[in-house]
């Protein structure tokens, strides 16, 4: 390496470590300001980690900001919560029930082993529905594999990685080796295990006969004696003691070290060449890289990784859930985006998977390139349709307060930049610190005062949302979707909701109505993104004309959207694209007029902080047009046309010819 080859390399890590100091400074800065009485992104990140343990795998959460600081942030936070919640729930749970240690000691390492080898687990009820739990966090920057033309491998490879730090290359050789390839049946038993068969014997005990019938063998031609030998004949070889004692030997040795030989082949073939390696061959491989079949092979991969956690779960006593996040996917091509989205799809599509995917995009980004994909041509295609297929709980992080804009800004304002005797400060401070990033020690603070001042019994948090599905479920059973994924969507929003409400100390107006939100958040988005933007707008528009009439709460959503309804048939060219994303309109309506429901614009603005599974990027775009169209409804238009299209829809024929006489006099 030349002395300039070596000057660039330095040049390009100082670089590096300075934008990454820079980056999680300027994270740390929004952490600290993150007050808990204001509306933080710690009981946003707190809500959705105590959620994460109770949805069932595998789903796919889709956390949208625009703010990327924001995201990172969340995602940085839900890692130490998750951890805490891990770690609460094994506390409270019985003796008989203790999990092992994530870090394995030489005495449960050397049980791993035999497990591997002599046992195969038993999937019973009791080791299915167990109440511990263990997560583990999948870092997967789309970024990073862009260049690459198969960016959803990068997926696999990222799992296969984290599967080897987490768990070490021996387990996992050990079990592509030993484990069998079997259908998973669950079965009614108390044993969690059972032996590996061999000819209906199990196979430590034909491993115990190869290693006795020899040593008895010897000891009886010793004490006994050979066999007489008659005396050879001529031309033939001479038959002596040795030579039986060598024959003895290789026919009791001969198959078993052959098949050592053959595990021995296997497990450094599995070392050697990891899962990894193999998919990274084939990303290289051209020709194999465009068949149809090296999906399938990375998918079989998948599962085989699938089946492993199983293993681990049996033998670590606790569920174990793989929490993949994926970041800067709105920074790639619009083409490698749907292959990821459809990745997410397809290869984690497994209904026995552990894996929950966390989608952390700017929503608004991600549709806008969705919508230039090519393979966009049918409404299940589209950027909503697809984004609807693959999500299982929309987690909208919620606009910062003007209080939390206000320290933000502040705290910006005041630190300019980053100089050397800072980042000196700043690493002299990680070493004292053993390598802790100083974000995760902020997020332990901060999260011990969360924790502290929130008076919430699980059992009680429990039962609450229990008795909301249930009763919630028999109001809207003529208004709900008849398909899994929204009916998991449903589940898993009203679980963050509830938790959220708590975290906030905001009074039900009645808790049974918060399934009947939630329905028309996620069936409904347009239709109720825009009687919210309704709602916001009129307050907006009192304010800027000085209009000192109080503003009635006990008006209705079905009286705003029945004032409405016109201006938005007025735009329906321009938001099809949205409107497509709503169900039976008739229904939407139907429910609106319910009277079992107080849908009401006080109970609206009580529900709307905790409301984040309601897609805000559809009820901006709406916002955008209605802005565009009133733009157009103002000044020098109104010398073409003097009423706006949206006040002339509403008006009556003698309406229409009182307007007309006005103007002619």
């Amino acid at each position: 390496m030349s002395r300039l080859q070596y000057f660039i390399k330095l040049r390009e890590r100082k670089t590096t470590r300075f934008t990454k100091e820079k980056n999680h400074n300027r994270k740390l800065n929004i952490h600290i300001n993150c007050s808990h009485k204001s509306l933080s992104d710690n009981i946003y990140a707190y809500a959705l980690s105590k959620t994460l343990t109770k949805v069932s795998s595998p789903a796919t959460v889709g956390l949208y900001s625009s703010c990327q600081d924001r995201l990172d942030v969340i995602l940085d936070q839900m890692g130490v919560y998750t951890n805490r919640e891990s770690l609460r729930i094994e506390q409270k749970s019985d003796k008989s029930e203790k999990p092992l240690a994530a870090k394995l000691s030489v005495k449960h390492l050397l049980l791993l082993i035999v497990r591997l080898v002599f046992y195969t687990p038993v999937w019973t009820m009791e080791n299915q529905n167990r109440h511990n739990v263990r997560f583990l966090y999948v870092n997967f920057s789309a970024w990073h594999f862009a260049g690459s033309d198969m960016l959803w491998a990068g997926i696999a490879i990222r799992l296969f990685h984290a599967m080897q730090v987490n768990f070490g290359k021996l387990p996992l050789a050990l079990y592509r080796v030993t484990q069998y390839d079997e259908e998973d049946e669950v079965k009614d038993t108390l044993d969690n295990w059972t032996y590996k068969m061999v000819l209906g014997c199990p196979l430590w005990s034909v491993l115990v006969c190869i290693i006795v019938i020899p040593v008895v063998l010897l000891v009886v031609f010793f004490v006994w004696g050979f066999p007489e030998v008659q005396s050879p004949q001529k031309n033939e070889t001479e038959v002596t003691k040795v030579d039986l004692l060598e024959g003895a030997v290789f026919i009791s040795l001969g198959i078993p070290a052959a098949t050592g030989l053959r595990f021995a082949i296997q497990m450094a073939n599995s070392l050697v060449f990891s899962q990894a390696h193999n998919i990274k061959k084939g990303m290289d491989n051209e020709r194999l890289s465009k068949q149809l079949g090296f999906m399938n092979e990375v998918r079989k991969e998948i599962w085989f990784l699938t089946q492993f956690i199983k293993f681990m779960e049996v033998f670590e006593k606790r569920r174990i859930r793989i929490v993949l996040k994926i970041t800067n996917l709105d920074r790639c091509s619009p083409k490698k985006i749907v292959g990821v989205l459809e990745a997410i799809n397809i290869l984690l599509s497994d209904e026995e998977s552990p894996i929950l995917s966390i989608l952390a995009v700017n929503p608004t980004v991600l549709l806008e390139k969705v919508k230039f994909a090519e393979s966009s041509i049918c409404k299940e295609d589209r950027a909503h349709g697809l984004l609807n297929r693959i999500v299982t709980l929309t987690f909208t992080v919620p606009t910062m307060s003007q209080n939390l804009k206000h320290k933000l800004f502040h705290s910006l304002h005041n630190t300019p930049g980053i100089s050397e005797d800072s980042s000196l400060r700043w690493n002299r401070h990680r070493t004292k610190t053993s390598s802790i990033d100083l974000s995760v020690v902020a997020i332990e603070e901060s999260t011990e005062s969360i924790v502290d001042t929130i008076e919430m019994k699980e059992d009680e948090l429990e039962k609450m949302v229990l008795t909301i599905l249930s009763k919630g479920e028999k109001k809207l059973n003529k208004y709900m979707l008849d398909d899994a994924i929204s009916m998991k969507r449903t589940i898993n929003s009203v679980w963050v909701t509830v938790i959220i409400m708590k975290l906030l100390k905001k009074e039900f107006p009645d808790p049974e109505d918060t399934a009947a939100w939630v329905v028309l958040a996620n069936q409904w988005p347009c239709r109720f993104g825009w009687i919210l933007q309704c709602v916001e707008d009129e307050k907006q528009r009192a304010a800027i004309d000085q209009q000192k009439a109080s503003h009635d709460d006990s008006k209705t959503l079905w009286q705003v959207f029945s004032q409405s309804r016109e201006e938005l048939y007025v735009m329906r060219t321009n938001i099809e694209d949205l409107l497509e994303q709503d169900g039976d309109p008739e229904v939407f309506e139907a429910l609106l007029k319910d009277d079992e429901f107080e849908f009401t614009i006080k109970n609206l603005e009580i529900f709307q902080v905790g409301m984040v599974n309601l897609d805000q990027s559809i009820r901006r775009e709406l916002a955008f047009i209605r802005g565009t169209c009133r733009l157009e409804d103002s000044g020098w238009m109104r010398n073409i046309a003097p009423l706006p299209v949206t006040s002339l829809i509403k008006m009556t024929t003698d309406d229409i010819c009182e307007e007309v006489r006005s103007l002619d006099s």
